[in-house]
């Protein structure tokens, strides 16, 4: 371990080489604890790498997070939403406290060269074969999860509450959390006074927690724009209505809506992400086939957007001479996810606590992602919750990211490898504080 990386990950994890006179007695049980436990976390770490789920496919991941939670004497119900399963451990009077993994992997095929890379194959619900990887991080977070419940099931005299831990599906697909909502997760189960979470950065080193109070992460929206036309031979265009013509002109209008249309200190991004019209050079088609991702975060500037979407595309095909019988079909997809606040007072609360642990150095402020995250529908139920982000990369690596020498994969390549030690042991002492801080046991 060079001197620069023990530096960067050494205070953050508190571990036996560093002085333990400033700590708590909490901190040191807690990070001696941890460290004792990793070799079974890593296993477990590598066997959910090593065996990832499609959305809506969690099946033997859901059943082997029950069954560390039914070791640890958590009242364990799977099924719910789906895949999903809620572990309930009460130990007395208290805040209730949830906290959720998320389990679902990607249609991707792992290139990482990892002894523990994933080689599974599964069937789409598209019905196509597609290799399967955890390229988001998932396997750390159900890791992380597990983690922390060992640490609360065996700290119970030093915190009093209910705690509630969900193992969510299909967060890949924006579907999860709604389902689990859905299916009656807080009215079957003692409703939580704070939500928190934690998700993988692939730009932030290993043994660092970033934070961002406010909107953290996006509204996503997936919108469907079928253009149509009048077809006929390529030589003749002047008797069709191309729709290929029309779809371009499309695109480069709905680039005007971020650009024109909202306020430039309200983040929107319009992707037209997939574009198909036409089968052969001389024939122009009937019709081209759209496919746009839509991000945000105010609600009010989601349905704006959404609804400037149609009317450019209406209006832009009425001003190319179509009837209104043919005017663009724009189906916005129903696999919405709503953009993740996190409650600003929670969140500073957590920063300073977990500063106080880790290390001021350690837990850094970031800024707000356009990517998008599920978590944030719990909070939309009106509680409070937080989601941090847990850094997973080699410090040397980031280092030279930032100096322009390497890019690093982000999340969802086939590269993505997140570094598992400090990653979990960092996890699992920040997500613990976080949960003995909220029970008011420190």
């Amino acid at each position: 371990m060079s001197d620069r990386w023990r530096s960067l990950i050494v205070p953050a994890l508190l571990l036996a080489s560093a002085p333990l006179a400033a700590q708590s007695q909490t901190d040191a049980e807690i990070h001696k604890a941890v460290a004792s436990d990793y070799v079974y976390l890593e296993n477990l770490y590598t066997h959910l790498h090593a065996n990832p789920e499609l959305s809506f496919q969690e099946a033997n991941s859901a059943a082997r997070m029950s069954e560390e939670l039914q070791s640890l004497g958590f009242e364990v119900t799977p099924n719910v939403g789906g895949h999903g399963l809620v572990g309930v451990l009460k130990n007395g009077e208290g805040p209730t406290l949830l906290i959720r993994a998320d389990m679902d992997a990607l249609p991707v095929q792992e290139m990482t060269g990892k002894p523990y890379a994933s080689t599974v194959t599964a069937v789409e619900q598209n019905g196509e074969d597609v290799h399967v990887m955890h390229a988001c991080g998932h396997d750390v977070h159900m890791t992380v999860f597990v983690g922390t419940a060992r640490r609360l099931a065996a700290m119970k005299d030093q915190w009093s509450g209910t705690l509630v831990m969900i193992g969510q599906p299909a967060e890949e697909r924006g579907a999860g959390a709604k389902a689990m909502i859905s299916d009656g997760l807080f009215q079957r189960f003692p409703l939580p006074d704070y939500n928190i979470a934690l998700h993988v950065s692939s730009s932030l080193e290993a043994g660092r927690i970033a934070y961002v109070p406010g909107f953290a992460l996006a509204n996503v929206d997936s919108v469907d724009i079928t253009v149509k036309g009048v077809g006929g031979h390529g030589a003749y265009p002047h008797s069709t209505k191309d729709p290929i013509v029309l779809a371009s002109q499309i695109v480069m209008g709905l680039q005007t809506i971020a650009s024109r249309e909202v306020n430039p200190q309200d983040s929107v991004v319009v992707t037209v992400g997939s574009i198909h019209g036409g089968a052969k050079h001389n024939v122009i088609s009937g019709q081209v086939k759209m496919q746009l991702t839509v991000r945000s975060y105010s609600d009010e500037t989601r349905a704006y957007v959404l609804n400037a979407i149609e009317r450019i595309a209406h209006n832009t095909a009425r001003a190319f001479g179509l009837p209104d019988d043919l005017l663009p079909v724009v189906e916005v997809k129903d696999e919405y996810t709503p953009a993740t606040y996190n409650d600003p007072q929670l969140t500073n609360r957590l920063a300073k606590a977990l500063s106080d642990h880790l290390g001021a150095e350690n837990v850094v402020k970031s800024n707000p992602v356009m990517g998008g995250e599920d978590f944030g529908r719990y909070g939309r139920e009106g509680i409070p919750s937080v989601i941090f982000w847990l850094g997973a990369v080699e410090p040397e690596k980031v280092a030279a990211a930032r100096r322009g020498e390497i890019s690093l994969p982000s999340l969802h390549s086939p590269y993505f490898a997140p570094l598992p030690e400090p990653t979990i042991k960092t996890g699992v002492a920040a997500m613990t504080h976080a949960a003995v801080t909220l029970f008011g046991g420190e």
